[in-house]
């Protein structure tokens, strides 16, 4: 899921892009940050909300499917985009890096989603604490996540102009990622387990 774009990896590819590579690891620091909240609201009890009241998981579920496949259909339809297509940006300060990386996942669905509908649905009342397993699945993904992204940020730019020198390896790159985020659709909206 982390691999799938989404505005995080758009904003942390365009920074590195248009500014360096330091201004996209401050932004990730950012997103990083975000995913932190999102790991304490989840542990304080929010999922444990949604789990109470199934119209509100059973509403989040579905949303995060709409979402997700929103995704998938504007990567895989004609002219769709890849987030290494990026037009130029004015520089900001290391300040403001942070603070839009930070709003950008805070803001994100996906981020919302996976923390809120998705991880939930890998914990095992029998195991423990469901905030313990909730905050040790979360802090993976996160560690997952920020791995993948210093990976992309470092080689955004080569990626980029490969894309741009070779059309059908982006027409690739679009199918797989649409696909995935089809499936990914696909399983959050029929997986009706609790």
């Amino acid at each position: 899921m982390v691999l799938t774009p989404g505005p995080n990896m758009a904003y942390l590819v365009s920074r590195s892009i248009c500014q360096g590579k330091r201004a996209g690891l401050i932004s990730l620091a950012g997103v990083v940050a975000a995913f932190s909240l999102y790991i304490l609201l989840t542990c304080a009890g929010l999922t444990a909300l949604l789990v109470t009241i199934p119209v509100a998981y059973t509403t989040l579920r579905l949303a995060g499917a709409l979402y997700l496949a929103y995704l998938a259909y504007n990567t895989l339809r004609p002219g769709g985009r890849t987030p290494f297509e990026i037009t130029d940006l004015s520089s900001d300060s290391e300040r403001k890096l942070f603070a839009m990386g930070f709003l950008t996942n805070l803001l994100n669905p996906k981020a919302a989603l996976l923390y809120l509908s998705l991880l939930p649905q890998f914990v095992d009342a029998g195991r423990g604490p469901i905030w313990a397993q909730i905050f040790q699945l979360a802090l993976i993904q996160m560690t997952i996540s920020a791995s993948v992204n210093s990976m992309v940020i470092v080689s955004s730019g080569a990626i980029s102009a490969k894309l741009r020198q070779n059309p059908n390896l982006a027409k690739r790159q679009r199918a797989v990622m649409g696909t995935v985020l089809g499936g990914l659709a696909l399983k959050m909206a029929f997986d009706t387990q609790k």
